[in-house]
C-alpha cells in the first residue's frame, strides 16, 4: 500500500508527514516542531516515508538500482532526526515502523483478511489462473495480472481526501 505512512501517521497522531508526492523544506519541517512547542506540545511525531525527497533533493538509496531490481530506499529518517536536531536543538529519536510493528498481534480484520487471500489464492489455483495476485479491492478481493502491478509504483494523489483531511487537522507534509 503506497499510502501506508500516510494512513500510519494520520491513525498514529502524527504532527509531520513526509511522502513522496509533497517534496518537503526541512526548515519548514522545523517550524512546524517550534509551532507546535510554543502552543506547549513537548513532543512532536514524523513520520517519513521511504521514498519522500526535499524540494530539489533526491531520496535516500542504501542500494543502487541494478538489473532487474530497483534500488532499495532507506535512511531518510535517521537523517531527518539529525537534521531537526541540528535546526531545533531538540533530541530527535528515529524508529522503524516495520520493526515496532512485528510484536503486535493480529485484529480480528487481519484474521479475516488473511483467511480471505487465502480462500482467493486457492480459487485462482484450482482455475489454472497463474501469473496473477490476490488483491483486496473492498469491498472484494480480486484476481489481478502481475503484469499490471511489477515494476510500478502506485502514489498518493495530493489531492488525496485524507490529505486534505491531514492538513485541517493541522498536520505539516514540509511544504
Amino acid at each position: 500500500m503506497p499510502a501506508r505512512p500516510l494512513y500510519a501517521g494520520v491513525a498514529g497522531g502524527a504532527d509531520i508527514i513526509l511522502i513522496p508526492e509533497i517534496p518537503y523544506e526541512l526548515e519548514r519541517v522545523a517550524a512546524a516542531v517550534a509551532e507546535r512547542e510554543q502552543f506547549g506540545a513537548r513532543f512532536s511525531i514524523v513520520v517519513v516515508a521511504e521514498g519522500a525527497a526535499p524540494v530539489g533533493g533526491e531520496t535516500s538509496v542504501v542500494e543502487p538500482a541494478r538489473e532487474g531490481q530497483l534500488a532499495r530506499l532507506g535512511g531518510l529518517g535517521a537523517r531527518v532526526g539529525g537534521e531537526l536536531e541540528e535546526l531545533t536543538g531538540k533530541e530527535a529519536r528515529s524508529v522503524r515502523l516495520g520493526h515496532l510493528q512485528r510484536g503486535g498481534g493480529p485484529t480480528s480484520f487481519d484474521r479475516v483478511l488473511a483467511t480471505r487471500f487465502g480462500g482467493k489464492a486457492v480459487e485462482m489455483v484450482l482455475a489454472g489462473e497463474f501469473g496473477r495476485m490476490v488483491a483486496n479491492r473492498p469491498p472484494d478481493i480480486i484476481s489481478v495480472p502481475l503484469s499490471e502491478v511489477v515494476g510500478r509504483t502506485k502514489q498518493v494523489p495530493p489531492d488525496l481526501d485524507l490529505v486534505r483531511t491531514a492538513r485541517a487537522l493541522g498536520i505539516s507534509f514540509g511544504d
